[in-house]
């Protein structure tokens, strides 16, 4: 790869717009649902579903229900989206309000990574 095009890719990576918001996974056969804030949920779900799949994933309630129901016994969703203007300023508070959010409409919901 030359370094015109090397640069070109970079800075596209740099100013790409990822969605941001809250994720959720939700046990379909129990009904509960665990909640992370996401920077680009897209990758997180992919990370996400990785350390779930080879057993090593903090949240020890969120991985006996995958390892007991499997990926199909999850829905997988993206429940609130942050809209927002410069990828490269944190929006780490702002994407906490939104999960904060979530947790008072869902009482019975819990954090992804504890």
């Amino acid at each position: 790869m030359n370094s015109e095009k090397r640069k070109l890719l970079l800075e596209e990576y740099k100013n790409r717009h990822p969605e941001m918001g809250v994720i959720s996974y939700r046990c379909i056969t129990t009904d509960e649902s665990f909640l992370g804030i996401s920077k680009d949920t897209r990758a997180d779900f992919n990370s996400t579903n990785a350390k779930l799949s080879t057993n090593f994933h903090p949240n020890k309630r969120l991985l006996q229900l995958w390892n007991q129901y499997g990926p199909e016994g999850f829905e997988l969703s993206v429940i609130k989206v942050l809209k927002y203007d410069n990828p490269a300023d944190n929006h780490t508070s702002e994407l906490e309000k939104l999960r904060q959010e979530c947790f008072e409409e869902n009482k019975n919901a819990t954090a992804l990574w504890r």
